[in-house]
């Protein structure tokens, strides 16, 4: 985890408000280092973009210092900051060819002819448009305008580049095919880099750590494989990937893990990550991959009996949902494997799951 030593970009207890009464960032404190891939992942009105148009200069923090390498820039303008952006909406100027959107951010800053033209032949080659120069945006597909946008951000050599939805007006396909375009681009060149997004396969395919937002507040900042295994509370869990939850009430603490009370099932046995005292009610939370079919008997702490209400047949696995502990949409992905296609709508079955698959938190 990046700290006050080596961080590149540091936040420092900011907060934001428009009309002086409601604050869409609360106390926020973020260390990002040189060289990260850091996305900051939230639903709609979380404060995540508010944020990053702060750190982009578009946006002025009510309390707080915003440090980019150790200096202040809470009152420097976005042009002064060294900054790339990409916007969902590219941002490019129709009336000019793919070349003079890219020198344009280079003769602002009064780069000589021979200089602006090799770098605009780096950039466009970094984005394999070395051949579309001489189009405008309007002659372009929209992939191809979104890598022109990206060439335009990291022409200049910019300390950082922030981006914001940037993906979000292209298809399914193409949206994850340039994801992995500026995750390579990103490792190839090591430049710092802020993201923003709702999409959370987006963030958890692209990044080094994401930074889970709601209502203003970090939930969680974290590498993506931690944010799905161990998310420390339950809206993370929730946000982050397919997830089933149980509401239960602690009923012993046993070190790192506590037995949870359930409605209509009794006694769960699970990993205590978040839990205050007994007594107390937590949130189970349970990955659909984790949650095991017929498992012998004696093999597992928690086994139920669950009645198949739906089965949706997805290729390499089969979503299955059922009627278990009292709840019926508790989802199951099962392996396409000998015998599984054979189950039935109706049919009742045994499912169960390890203590440390189940994770006990917060009560909300």
């Amino acid at each position: 985890m990046p700290g006050a030593d080596n961080a590149f970009v540091k936040f420092s207890d900011i907060q934001k408000t428009y009309d002086g009464e409601t604050l869409v960032v609360k106390n926020l404190n973020l260390d990002i280092a040189r060289g990260e891939f850091l996305t900051m992942l939230g639903p709609s009105g979380s404060g995540k973009t508010t944020t990053l148009m702060m750190l982009a200069g578009f946006e002025v923090p009510t309390q707080g210092s915003i440090l980019l390498e150790g200096r202040s820039i809470n009152n420097m303008p976005p042009h002064k900051r060294d900054i790339g952006m990409v916007f969902q909406n590219y941002a490019l100027f129709p009336h000019m060819t793919v070349e003079e959107n890219l020198a344009f951010p280079l003769k602002v800053r009064k780069l000589g002819k021979a200089e602006i033209e090799a770098k605009i032949k780096r950039a466009l080659d970094m984005v394999r448009l070395g051949a579309h120069g001489k189009r405008r945006p309007g002659q372009l597909s929209g992939g191809q305008q979104q890598r022109v946008a990206l060439a335009r951000a990291l022409v200049f050599d910019p300390k950082l580049v922030l981006m914001d939805e940037p993906l979000g007006a292209l298809d399914k396909q193409l949206r994850e095919h340039m994801q992995l375009e500026i995750k390579h681009i990103h490792e190839d060149l090591g430049v710092t880099l802020v993201y923003v997004t709702h999409d959370q396969s987006e963030a958890l395919t692209m990044s080094d750590r994401i930074a889970v937002f709601n209502d203003g507040v970090i939930q969680q900042v974290a590498a993506p494989a931690e944010l799905y295994e161990r998310p420390q509370n339950a809206f993370v869990a929730q946000f982050i990937g397919e997830n089933n939850q149980l509401h239960g009430k602690v009923i012993a603490i046993n070190g790192r893990t506590c037995n949870v009370e359930v409605p209509g099932a009794g006694n769960v046995q699970a990993l205590a990550v978040n839990v205050e005292m007994v007594g107390r009610p937590t949130v189970l939370s349970l990955r659909p991959e984790r949650v095991k079919l017929n498992p012998p008997p004696g093999s597992l702490p928690n086994t139920f009996s669950a009645r198949i209400a739906e089965l949706i047949y997805l290729g390499d696995h089969l979503r299955a949902r059922v009627s278990v502990c009292g709840h019926d949409d508790f989802v199951i992905k099962l392996p396409n494997s000998e015998g599984v296609v054979q189950l039935e709508p109706g049919t009742t079955v045994t499912i169960g799951w390890k203590t440390e698959d189940c994770l006990a938190l917060d009560g909300s």
